[in-house]
């Protein structure tokens, strides 16, 4: 059965088009699309208009325009709109509409990414499971997983994001969930908030868009968990709490065995053991807050847990990759798709704690949208517990001076301007034996450093050719 005939399509958008076609999938990138998709020509860096023609070519079902493109024939299967974004929004409405599944919202200051992958895996022994592709939790990402979703959906993982105040609750409004989890709250975004306990009201709005008898699933251990209590109250939203202070799901221990994460908890009074294939006590409280959600949704708890040991994080994401190195390898701890002081603690006190013979090394860079603190909370970062067990930090961009400046001198690596000035120098500065992590926001590119470390270890250039 396709994902959308051109009849729905046109009953969603309220669109015009002609001949008769139908799609398999939804597209946004002529770089990812599948014969068959929907290609939805999103206005962002660039204008999707220009890449109709492209899309078209490879082998596109149709396009959602809102005028016929440059370079395409007025008889070519086009769905026009008056506003693109909105009629992907109509999609995604209908196709939650049509959907018997059962849904849960993730949204967090840190760990929405990691712990949406958690409950994909988990869920998806269990029935048939749609979840959000990378990080697509904006205002276009989530109306596309939500439009992408099959008719035959048992369970839905949607990731919802924010940057600044009154961006939650209509996306949690679009995805409709059953089960609407906060992660954590963190300084993050700071530019666009007073304060963090604005941030915990921001996060909160997620239960704004509960199905009626949906349930909340927060962190008990964070400092603005009344904030969140109070929220929940006021919608008279049904509550589990989880964490080291949490009586529903309460994390007892967490021990690092080799090379996995051991937990100890208790799941509604019910002794549990949690096996997670990466090192990190952040995983773990993740974990537990997913568990916590796998049970609200009416899924099995003991099943969940088997899938659990068979999770691993993502690229990017916290994800271990042993690299060819010399007369050995090296182990690669690859965290470079985002970074906050939060998520920066965690990676650094992983890498301290990873079991290894070799120097333990930090790629890190500057952590973004800080607001008028980030000075200190990157000077701050020398004073870590974890420190004493990092052998050598390097550091890149402009904030990351600030780190750098303050590291001891036995510590304190090379400081860089950009990621690609690092790449001539990963030759000397990694050995055989070493434990290398690469951590920063996501436009600080941390992304290249990785890269070139692979392409050394498997003799591939190191010259950096991106523009």
């Amino acid at each position: 059965m396709s994902l959308w005939t051109m009849d729905e399509a046109v009953a969603a958008t309220g669109g015009q088009t002609q001949g008769d076609w139908s799609v398999d999938g939804i597209s946004i990138d002529t770089r990812t699309l599948q014969p068959g998709d929907l290609f939805v020509a999103l206005k962002a860096a660039r204008d999707g208009h220009d890449f109709v023609a492209q899309a078209l070519a490879a082998g596109a079902g149709a396009a959602l325009v809102l005028r016929i493109p440059d370079g395409v024939n007025p008889d070519a299967p086009l769905l026009i709109v008056d506003d693109v974004l909105v009629g992907l929004e109509a999609l995604g409405r209908v196709a939650r509409a049509r959907c018997d599944a059962r849904v849960v919202a993730v949204t967090g200051s840190v760990g929405k990414t990691s712990t949406k992958e958690m409950l994909a895996r988990m869920l998806s022994d269990q029935g048939r499971t749609h979840a959000a592709v990378d990080s697509y939790n904006n205002h276009w990402g989530v109306p596309l997983t939500l439009a992408r979703m099959p008719r035959d959906t048992d369970y839905a993982v949607i990731e919802i994001g924010m940057n600044h105040p009154g961006e939650t609750a209509p996306l949690a409004v679009q995805a409709r969930p059953h089960v609407a989890m906060i992660t954590n709250v963190a300084a993050v975004h700071l530019e666009a908030f007073d304060d963090v306990a604005g941030i915990a009201r921001e996060k909160a709005a997620v239960l704004q868009g509960l199905e009626p008898g949906g349930v909340a699933v927060l962190n008990g251990d964070i400092a603005e968990a009344d904030v969140l209590r109070d929220a929940a109250t006021k919608l008279d939203v049904e509550t589990f709490w989880f964490g080291t202070k949490a009586k529903d799901y309460k994390l007892l221990s967490v021990t690092v065995q080799g090379e996995e994460t051991l937990a100890h908890a208790t799941a509604l009074g019910k002794d549990i053991e949690m096996h997670i294939q990466s090192l990190g006590a952040h995983f773990a409280m993740n974990a537990l807050g997913a568990l916590a959600c796998v049970t609200a949704l009416g899924a099995d708890l003991d099943k969940a847990l088997r899938s659990l040991a068979l999770w691993s994080p993502v690229k990017g994401r916290g994800a271990r990759e042993e690299i060819p190195w010399g007369s050995g390898q090296i182990l690669l701890l690859d965290d470079s798709y985002n970074a906050n002081p939060t998520s920066m603690v965690a990676a650094l006190e992983v890498l301290a704690a990873t079991p290894g013979t070799g120097r333990k090394i930090a790629y890190l860079g500057d952590m973004k949208e800080l607001g008028p603190n980030e000075m200190p909370l990157h000077t701050d970062l020398a004073h870590l517990p974890a420190i004493p067990s990092i052998d050598q930090i390097h550091c890149i961009g402009p904030l990351m001076r600030h780190l750098h400046a303050a590291l001891p001198e036995g510590k304190r690596g090379t400081w860089y301007q950009t990621s690609a000035e690092v790449l001539p120098d990963l030759a000397k500065q990694i050995k055989t034996g070493d434990i290398v992590l690469a951590k920063g926001s996501l436009s600080m590119a941390l992304a290249k450093i990785v890269d070139g470390i692979r392409n050394l270890g498997h003799g591939g250039p190191t010259s950096d050719t991106s523009k």
